[in-house]
């Protein structure tokens, strides 16, 4: 009976994170086409942050952690999500869903050229394969002709890159720093520090601040669905396989999300999927498999999305 209940566990978990976090960029598109993106991101990150921290008090869980712990929580927060995050929010005004997904699912091509240029690291052959396999992928999405005749989506391209960058180096910074021993105190702090900064970034931005009770239905159920089950539920499920399976079959999300994402914008927000599209995405998700190394992964999947 145990058995059977741990592999129903694996299965929602799975679903979690293959689903909802695929559906978060259409999520994040709905409710961008109508509220200001640093405050959107502000509110989800905010409350989530704040949920975590009652849920962690409930279940007994210590809060307290150090200064060190403090700044350190508050470096990845911002650079994980106030930028890593935050912007690609941003972005999403000017491009579709599925190439957002598609562009930030290159992640760990990031990840693995800053290990090299920062901290020296060897790339394996198979790796380099995969950096092949991925800048082939990345020309063959970019260059496509309507993004290139468009200019708001060029900017949203290189937004979605430069958090990319952040995301990476926060990746490297954390692996070796001071942080909360509780994983889910930890993602409290970081989502709680990154609402706050958001917040001040949207008020530096000069957005317009509304109150929910304005907001459409369709936004009001999006950003629900963002904190409960983008922010809690799925990283809950997330850390809850790297202990239950084999990190390699939970980076088989990195492949099943821009799929996802790809196929709701599709269905939803009738977004056009290009042969080009598909083909970009084969080459750059094939690099992907190739770069997702052990080594590469233990860092990646430890503190992805």
């Amino acid at each position: 009976m145990a058995k059977s209940s741990n592999s129903a566990l694996v299965i929602m978990a799975f679903f979690a994170i293959y689903v909802i976090w695929g559906s978060t960029y259409l999520l994040n598109k709905i409710a961008v086409l109508e509220l200001e993106p640093f405050m959107l991101a502000s509110f989800r990150f905010t409350l989530a942050g704040l949920c975590i921290f009652l849920l962690a008090k409930a279940m007994g869980t210590s809060l307290r952690i150090t200064k060190k712990q403090l700044l350190n929580t508050l470096i990845a927060g911002i650079l994980f999500l106030s930028i890593g995050n935050g912007l690609v929010v941003w972005a999403l005004r000017y491009v579709d869903t599925g190439f957002a997904a598609l562009e930030i699912s290159s992640q760990p091509l990031i990840i693995l050229l800053l290990m090299r240029i920062l901290q020296g690291k060897k790339i394996q052959p198979m790796s380099v394969v995969g950096v092949i396999f991925g800048i082939i992928g990345i020309y063959l999405l970019v260059s496509q002709r309507q993004i290139i005749a468009q200019e708001e989506s060029i900017v949203g391209m290189i937004m979605i890159f430069f958090c990319m960058l952040c995301w990476a180096y926060a990746s490297l910074f954390v692996a070796n720093a001071d942080l909360p021993n509780n994983y889910f105190v930890n993602t409290g702090y970081q989502m709680f520090f990154a609402g706050l900064v958001l917040s001040l970034m949207s008020l530096g931005f000069g957005e317009e601040w509304t109150s929910p009770s304005v907001w459409s239905g369709k936004v009001q159920l999006s950003m629900l669905l963002l904190i409960f089950l983008g922010s809690i539920v799925a990283f809950t499920s997330f850390n809850y396989l790297l202990k239950a399976v084999s990190p390699e079959k939970v980076a088989t999300s990195t492949y099943v999300n821009p799929i996802v994402a790809l196929l709701l914008g599709w269905y939803f927000l009738d977004e056009k999927i290009t042969l080009q599209s598909i083909a970009a995405a084969a080459i750059l998700l094939t690099g992907v498999y190739f770069i997702n190394t052990k080594k590469t992964l233990a860092i990646f999947e430890r503190f992805k999305r």
